[in-house]
């Protein structure tokens, strides 16, 4: 955050002006970040169910490992806007290189046989199934159904949302604009009308 801060006045006055200061956990007590903690230990599992029966080079590793530390840094936070024509959303990314984090298109070789790829093509068959394996299960969590004890919030019309999509590339989320929100009988919420750039179509709430 320093080097980012002395690279860019603004942000570094901005942080000024608004007197934010900056509380850093103690060495090796991960117990006081839960939130990121979290998401390491989610990385690790796939991890290690992806790489258990693998042989790697150092090199090969170290290239899954800048390429996972992308696709954790690429999730979207929160809209940049309000407005129901803009998707751009704010990600870890815009906190380490100001901009949202992408990856080199590459051609989808989850279906093919590893004795029938390169070294460099299996370890782009690595990194897009711990892609698959982490991003479903990251909007699993997002879509938790717990008893319904107290009242929520439901999804309003010009809400950004996540769309759970099969096949998207590494580093790669769908996002809709809500248009339309359809109730049922109980008055809840069981479907949406989107608008994904310039297409509408219509999800059950659950996608």
């Amino acid at each position: 955050m320093k080097l980012i801060c002395n690279k860019n006045e603004t942000l570094a006055n901005y942080f000024a002006s608004e007197a934010i200061q900056w509380k850093f956990i103690p060495p090796r007590s991960p117990n006081f970040g839960g939130l990121w903690e979290a998401g390491v230990k989610s990385f690790k599992h796939h991890l290690y169910r992806t790489l258990v029966n693998s042989k790697i080079t150092f090199e090969e590793f170290e290239t899954i490992i800048i390429q996972i530390e992308g696709i954790l840094n690429s999730r979207p936070l929160v809209p940049l806007s309000d407005n129901i024509n803009e998707y751009e959303v704010l990600t870890l990314g815009h906190f380490i290189i100001s901009r949202p984090i992408s990856a080199i298109p590459e051609p989808a070789i989850l279906d093919i046989s590893d004795n029938r790829l390169s070294r460099w093509l299996y370890t782009t068959k690595c990194v897009q199934t711990i892609w698959k394996r982490w991003e479903n299960d990251y909007l699993n969590h997002l879509q938790q159904k717990n008893k319904w004890q107290f009242e929520k919030n439901n999804v309003a019309v010009g809400c950004l949302v996540l769309l759970k999509e099969n096949d998207l590339p590494p580093c790669k989320w769908a996002m809709a604009r809500i248009l339309e929100v359809i109730y049922g009988t109980d008055e809840y919420p069981i479907s949406e009308k989107l608008r994904v750039f310039s297409d509408a179509i219509t999800r059950r709430s659950t996608r």
